[in-house]
């Protein structure tokens, strides 16, 4: 039930729940990014009822989630922080593209400090589709915020409910196109309300956002690229990426951290060159469990994308 007085801030960034395109019936040939974040709210019945009137719309982004970039997550990141501190605001909503949402949703567990709950939802369908996902996507989200003890960064789409380090795309069409791997969801939203199976996850850890906010006129954060180590792997493309400054790389690898040995022998002079290396495994579930001996540290647990993330903040937090 809404607390009275509290409110809910709704940022928007854009993605496939914004889209449009000429033909309604087309779910695939549409443009991303196109609607307001205002017009989409208002397009939801039943939308301000549930949070009570209280819900604050504010445009941060109108990019395809496949665009996101360092700039982008910088205006989050603020815009995020600024609103968590307002005593009165509940929790936030974030609308998001489902190609990069969990990279985002695993940024802002990392940058912000907060024991509120911030939702991210999305859509897999256009909202000019016969039967759109993101109405019933955003009325869940603000059922997520409202729940007796929500806390931590979070994403919710098609009816369940992920926690920001195992949430991942795992379908590029169907509706039902997350999941959170060997972990499995938090728990599902039916009818307006949280049904969970697992505890909600801790709250962000903050560790970044202060080197973020000292450095917030940097025009470039570091370079850091995810690397695949794939059968006839060659050297080539990690000393080209080293010569060309890259400050940090990981690897996806294939099963528990293996990489072709020719890939593995440039990573390693990457590693002796400076160049922050980390390994994590390609595979779909599971995690890279280390052995003694090993030279190249381990993701713990973060898959490749998530690790890319978390070593962009380190080198950024170490600056």
């Amino acid at each position: 039930m809404q607390v009275s007085g509290q409110k809910i801030v709704v940022l928007g960034t854009g993605g496939t729940i914004a889209g449009t395109s000429s033909q309604a019936g087309d779910n695939i040939g549409y443009t991303a990014a196109q609607v307001g974040v205002e017009q989409l709210l208002a397009a939801v019945p039943g939308l301000q009822v549930l949070a009570g009137g209280m819900l604050v719309a504010e445009q941060v982004a109108q990019v395809d989630s496949k665009d996101m970039d360092d700039g982008v997550w910088r205006a989050l990141a603020q815009r995020c922080a600024h609103h968590l501190a307002d005593p009165d605001v509940r929790g936030l909503v974030i609308t998001h593209g489902t190609d990069t949402l969990e990279e985002t949703a695993w940024f802002l567990h990392e940058v912000l400090d907060t024991t509120k709950p911030v939702v991210l939802t999305c859509a897999m369908r256009p909202a000019t589709a016969l039967t759109p996902d993101g109405p019933q996507n955003l009325l869940d989200a603000v059922a997520v915020v409202l729940a007796p003890g929500a806390t931590g960064v979070v994403a919710v789409a098609a009816g369940e409910l992920h926690a920001a380090r195992n949430v991942q795309k795992v379908h590029p069409y169907r509706v039902h196109a997350f999941n959170s791997g060997d972990a499995g969801p938090l728990g599902w939203v039916e009818e307006g309300r949280v049904r969970l199976v697992q505890n909600w996850p801790l709250p962000p850890v903050g560790r970044a956002f202060p080197a973020i906010k000292t450095g917030i006129e940097s025009t470039e954060w570091p370079w850091v690229e995810v690397v695949l180590s794939h059968a006839g792997a060659r050297a080539q493309a990690v000393d080209a990426l080293v010569h060309a400054g890259v400050r940090g790389l990981v690897v996806a690898c294939t099963g528990n951290g293996t990489i072709h040995h020719a890939l593995e022998a440039a990573l390693l002079r990457a590693q002796q060159a400076g160049v922050r290396v980390v390994r994590a495994t390609r595979c779909a579930e599971g995690q890279v469990l280390p052995k003694p001996g090993d030279v190249l540290p381990d993701s713990q647990g973060l898959s490749p994308v998530k690790a890319r993330v978390a070593l962009l903040l380190d080198l950024l937090q170490a600056h």
